[in-house]
C-alpha cells in the first residue's frame, strides 16, 4: 500500500516539509563515505543510548529503498499537516514525534545492540496527525499494481493496523525483522494526539 497523491490543497508552501528532505537526502548521501561507521555512531543504539544519537537517528537511512520511501510519505503528508500547524510548530512536532517513536522502540529491547536508523518515527507522526486533521482527504493509493483512491482514515488506518500486527508478530515471537515497526506505532500515536489537540484548540479559537 503506497500512496501516490492525497488530494488536500495547502494555503503555503511547506519550507519545512521540504528542508527536512533535504536534509535527509544529504545526510544520506554523506553516509555513504563510510557508512557503517557512521551508523553505529550516530544511530540509536538502545544499550549505549544517548539524547544525541536519538536525535541524529532519524537522519540516517539504511539503502535507497529506505530513504525513497520515508521522504515519499513525507512529501505526502508534510506539507498539510505543515500548513496547518505554521513552520515552527511542525518542525517542533516533527521532532517530538521522533523522540517519542524512538523512546517506544527503545522500551520493546532497551538492551539491543543494533542500531535504530531512520526517519519512519517522525514522519509517522506526521501521518498520525494527518489522519485526525484530514480524515475525509482523499489519496491516490497504489495496492499493488492497482491504483486506487482512499480516504484517509482507511488507507492511514490500514497502514497503522498492519503495523500492530506485525509489531506484535515481531514482538511475540521473537524474531526481529529489520524494521522498527514499534517506532513507527510510538510515533503514530503521538502524532495522533497532537492532530487532536490541534483541533480542541481550533475550535475553542
Amino acid at each position: 500500500m503506497f500512496p501516490v497523491k492525497d488530494v488536500v490543497e495547502r494555503r503555503t508552501f511547506p519550507y519545512v516539509t521540504l528542508a527536512l528532505i533535504a536534509v535527509n537526502v544529504a545526510v544520506f548521501i554523506f553516509s555513504l563515505t563510510d557508512f557503517e561507521n557512521i551508523i553505529f555512531t550516530y544511530g540509536f543504539i538502545p544499550a549505549n543510548w544517548s539524547l544525541l544519537t536519538a536525535l541524529t537517528s532519524m537522519f540516517l537511512h539504511g539503502g535507497l529503498d529506505h530513504i525513497f520511501g520515508n521522504m515519499w510519505f513525507l512529501f505526502t503528508f508534510g506539507d498539510n499537516v505543515e500548513d496547518k500547524f505554521g513552520h515552527v510548530k511542525y518542525l517542533a512536532f516533527y521532532l517530538v514525534a521522533g523522540f517519542a517513536a524512538t523512546f517506544i522502540n527503545y522500551l520493546v529491547d532497551p538492551l539491543s545492540p543494533i542500531p535504530s536508523i531512520g526517519a519512519s518515527g517522525a514522519i509517522s507522526g506526521v501521518m498520525g496527525a494527518y489522519i485526525v486533521i484530514f480524515p475525509k482527504a482523499k489519496v491516490h493509493t497504489l495496492l499493488g499494481y492497482y491504483l486506487t483512491t482512499l480516504p484517509a482514515f482507511v488507507m492511514l488506518g490500514l497502514w497503522f493496523l498492519l503495523q500492530l500486527v506485525l509489531g506484535t508478530v515481531s514482538f511475540v515471537g521473537g524474531v526481529g525483522s529489520g524494521i522498527a515497526y514499534w517506532a513507527h506505532i510510538g510515533g503514530f500515536v503521538a502524532g495522533a494526539i497532537f492532530g487532536l489537540l490541534y483541533r480542541v484548540i481550533s475550535r475553542k479559537q
